[in-house]
């Protein structure tokens, strides 16, 4: 005698095996792309304000490692730089001539330039250095010094939170 079982219980007995199994599925979405790590190694060399598993961190955040990515609010590429703060800060990071935000080597250099630049703005507010960092990166260093540190501002406090929460994920690969 056969007995079938409902579709969801197999369903969920191959998701069970599958992350038993280690296959990965659900892993690489934990992972930074290895095409990407020695980017953020490079990046986080140069400027020295966060490590690579922060600006990482970052990436994961803003776009999901997503180069395409355009937010509603028209910030562009896996860093997520609005036009004005690329016009501003946009640097040719792979030397090809063309400073685009939607090209990694490019905005993950020109994130971490830009983080050496809100780093100053931000150097005399009392709190960790890291979290007025993201704080203004997210929010507008304006923003951060009206507020005097981190702003009351949901979306800005629970980036920060994110933001160090992937760092750690992210630290046993960078």
């Amino acid at each position: 005698m056969v007995h079938w079982l409902p579709p969801r219980t197999v369903l969920a007995a191959l998701l069970a095996v599958t992350l038993v199994a280690g296959c990965g599925i659900l892993r690489r979405a934990h992972r930074v792309p290895d095409d990407l790590i020695p980017v953020f190694q490079a990046a986080a060399t140069a400027y020295g304000i966060l490590t690579p598993a922060q600006l990482a961190a970052q990436a994961r955040v803003e776009s999901r490692f997503n180069a395409q990515a355009v937010s509603h609010a028209g910030a562009r590429g896996i860093m997520q730089f609005l036009p004005s703060t690329w016009e501003a800060f946009g640097l040719d990071g792979d030397d090809d001539g063309v400073a685009d935000p939607m090209n990694p080597r490019d905005a993950i250099l020109s994130a971490a330039y830009y983080e050496s630049r809100l780093a100053e703005q931000v150097a005399h507010l009392p709190g960790d250095r890291v979290s007025l960092i993201l704080a203004a990166y997210n929010a507008g260093p304006d923003t951060v010094r009206l507020a005097g540190g981190i702003p009351d501002i949901a979306e800005t406090r629970a980036y920060v939170t994110q933001v160090r929460d992937w760092a750690e994920a992210f630290s046993d690969q960078l």
